[in-house]
């Protein structure tokens, strides 16, 4: 006789792998304040089963950019302690976060609000990506490569404003003009 909980643990994971499915479809589509009861509709299962897997929205955001956060995290480690030039340095990562920040509409105003939110499941994340990117800033100050007024606050300010660029155009020539703009008024 098959054994009822190996049943329900197979369902529970296929129900976590379908959520995810749904919500990286419908966040690309709608944005992140999207409907979470769409995406449970979506997945085939009742709102609640989307609750008992994800407790908020952050936290359904923190499994679907688990990976991604993996790879912004080796790439700021590698460019920290990379002896490249700090300024090519800081481009590459406001570049690669900015990307990151556009993946869903409404993304970098998440990662933004989840550095305030202790207890958001983003929260973690967001904290070691801002290290990450105050060290960045930090070196090409010291290293006159970018203007000595500007602050790591100032470069968070600006990936977002990129991000939030970047999920509204479907021009990338002008996404990426606007975005050399930035770098240039970031020089000294």
């Amino acid at each position: 006789m098959p054994d009822p909980t190996r049943r329900r643990r197979a369902d529970a994971r296929r129900n976590h792998e379908r959520l995810l499915a749904e919500a990286e479809a419908v966040f690309r589509e709608q944005g992140t304040e999207a409907s979470l009861e769409r995406i449970a509709r979506r997945a085939g299962v009742a709102i609640g089963t989307l609750y008992a897997h994800f407790p908020n929205r952050r936290a359904l955001l923190g499994a679907l950019l688990r990976d991604r956060h993996e790879a912004l995290f080796a790439l700021g480690d590698e460019l920290r302690s990379a002896a490249g030039p700090p300024f090519a340095a800081l481009v590459r990562w406001m570049r690669a976060a900015a990307e990151h920040g556009a993946v869903y509409d409404g993304l970098a105003q998440e990662l933004l609000g989840s550095l305030d939110d202790q207890g958001s499941e983003l929260h973690a994340a967001c904290a070691r990506l801002s290290a990450a990117g105050r060290a960045l800033t930090e070196r090409a100050v010291d290293a006159g490569a970018i203007r000595a007024d500007a602050t790591a606050d100032d470069v968070f300010a600006l990936v977002s404003a990129a991000a939030w660029l970047r999920a509204r155009t479907p021009d990338e020539a002008r996404a990426e003009r606007l975005l050399g703009v930035v770098f240039d008024g970031l020089r000294p």
